[in-house]
């Protein structure tokens, strides 16, 4: 996991992640998550297995993030810094390779990674990152969070669920949800005063080569943004879980698949808005993905990202109603493309 993402030389060591030293006053919820903080990968497998896996040993989110990493390699190459981890999921009988590059002076954290099957037979593969905000960045009415795609839907979910906000497996447009009472909720940010939990997807718009998810918090003045390729992550799932006590959390979990759901229901579905739902991993063979990371401060006045796109050696973070575009040198950005 990645679990602290500061500035350097920002004195407030804000971190997206959550800073709890910073907020005394309110329960942390974190140490309840386990290893599930921060920025971690949910691979092979993501949300709750089938009951048959879970007798096998298999838990929430697959195996990645539950076993043991091992450095294999890092070291600094002019102006990169890279550093190679490699973890073997005994269970999947499966090795997930996972490389971190950083450039002298930019904002951008540069991530590669592959999974490689140990198996000669294909199968199907689940893989979702799992960034997860926590406060104070995450803050009611001021941490707002845009994606790269209109056409969603909810989460669908069985029985009575009291805390449960929004209607169950409805389609809508991005960010305005259908609320259980009828209602419209509005998904960008978390409103004030309120406890509740809500789940939804949305596809990334399928024009786009890149898509994006970022979150702003506007009173702080700090972004935080992810851009990856649609087809590695055609899907951006947003967890909401804000609580009485004031420490809530809220995934902005880029996937193969549009819910946290076992495979099995997964191949079941095989596809939503014309759109799969799993990626093929080949019998003995390697699949890859890439996406950067950036952690900034904002332009005074932004409110929203319209756009995220790479312009040369930069990346380019757009609010086009109020006019401000923030640009952050990415000398490697073309290696998305």
């Amino acid at each position: 996991s990645i679990l602290k993402f500061v500035l350097q030389g920002d004195s407030t060591g804000l971190s997206p992640f959550g800073n709890p030293e910073m907020v005394p006053g309110v329960p942390e919820n974190r140490k309840f998550q386990g290893p599930m903080v921060g920025h971690f990968v949910c691979v092979d497998g993501f949300g709750s297995p089938s009951a048959e896996e879970r007798k096998a040993g298999l838990a929430m989110h697959g195996e990645a993030y539950l076993q043991p990493w091992v450095p294999i390699r890092a070291g600094k190459e002019g102006a990169q810094t890279h550093v190679t981890f490699a973890v073997d999921l005994p269970l999947l009988h499966e090795k997930f390779t996972r490389t971190f590059r950083m450039l002298d002076g930019e904002n951008v954290v540069y991530v590669e990674s592959e999974l490689e099957s140990a198996l000669a037979f294909d199968r199907t593969a689940n893989w979702a990152e799992h960034p997860y905000l926590f406060p104070p960045f995450l803050e009611p009415e001021n941490t707002v969070v845009d994606i790269s795609g209109v056409k969603s839907k909810t989460r669908e979910y069985s029985g009575d669920r009291p805390r449960l906000k929004l209607a169950s497996f409805k389609d809508f447009d991005w960010p305005l949800a259908p609320a259980k009472d009828g209602g419209v909720v509005d998904v960008r940010a978390q409103p004030p005063g309120e406890s509740w939990s809500g789940h939804t997807t949305t596809l990334i718009d399928t024009s786009r080569r890149l898509g994006f998810v970022t979150a702003i918090n506007t009173a702080r003045g700090y972004v935080l943004g992810y851009l990856f390729r649609r087809e590695e992550y055609p899907w951006v799932q947003n967890y909401m879980n804000y609580m009485p006590n004031g420490w809530s959390g809220r995934g902005l979990e880029f996937a193969t698949q549009p819910f946290d759901l076992p495979r099995r229901e997964m191949v079941d579905l095989g596809s939503m808005f014309g759109t799969p739902v799993y990626r093929w991993l080949p019998a003995k063979s390697k699949i890859a993905s890439r996406f950067l990371l950036f952690w900034a401060r904002a332009p005074e006045g932004m409110r929203r990202v319209d756009d995220v796109r790479i312009e040369g050696d930069s990346i380019a973070i757009e609010d086009a109603g109020a006019g401000k575009t923030l640009r952050l040198r990415a000398a490697a950005a073309q290696g998305l493309l």
